[in-house]
């Protein structure tokens, strides 16, 4: 798939808000500072498309961004360590699961995991409450540039023996790195076939 065309859409702060067209959605979430924006910017060409903040949280609402016409990039909150009020957290909290639980033009979820982290409580949480709830998702491991290719594979694969104490089958799983444009094609393709499937 080639990204021609990308241009943002709308900011909710409820999924009741969210564009009615009824295209197929695609929504990318990951813990505060997991690099979301810079992979929404490498993926569509666009640099910058999604705003890119050295500050975790920058992310605040349910941004939609239209792409080639045909299908909505979606880039949820980060959630995790940002450093905001509590009630901010669960306002967050909230209109995620609703976004996650009610949109019907939601396809799939991208889960973007730091490729140099242990396996954190908190995401693997999420990722099993994903499964709970039946709902599509795939894994991104980002920031592979900031280690050797080695110690992101070694870290990727015990990342997977983990997730095996819970999961049968796992999900897709990409390695990206923004820095270096990594995993670009292998996740256009995945979103493509997602998207021809979905028609």
């Amino acid at each position: 798939m080639k990204i021609k065309k990308a241009s943002f859409i709308t900011s909710s702060s409820d999924h009741k808000q969210c564009p009615t067209t009824g295209l197929p959605e695609f929504a990318f979430i990951g813990r505060s500072n997991v690099g979301k924006s810079s992979l929404i910017n490498m993926l569509t060409g666009h640099g910058k498309l999604a705003k890119v903040s050295g500050k975790p949280g920058k992310t605040q609402l349910i941004n939609h961004f239209l792409i080639n016409d045909e299908w909505y990039l979606v880039d949820l909150p980060g959630y995790g360590w940002a450093k905001v009020a509590k009630t901010e957290k669960e306002k967050w909290g909230a209109m995620i699961h609703d976004y996650l639980k009610e949109r019907e033009t939601l396809v799939s979820l991208f889960v973007l995991i730091d490729s140099r982290l242990d396996p954190q409580p908190i995401d693997v949480d999420f990722i099993n409450w994903l499964g709970e709830e039946g709902i599509p998702f795939a894994l991104i491991f980002t920031k592979s540039d900031k280690q050797s290719k080695n110690k992101t594979q070694s870290s990727v694969a015990k990342y997977k023996r983990f997730l095996k104490k819970f999961w049968e089958t796992l999900p897709p799983i990409f390695v990206s790195s923004s820095f270096k444009v990594e995993g670009k094609e292998e996740i256009l393709s995945y979103l493509e076939e997602l998207i021809s499937t979905s028609k």
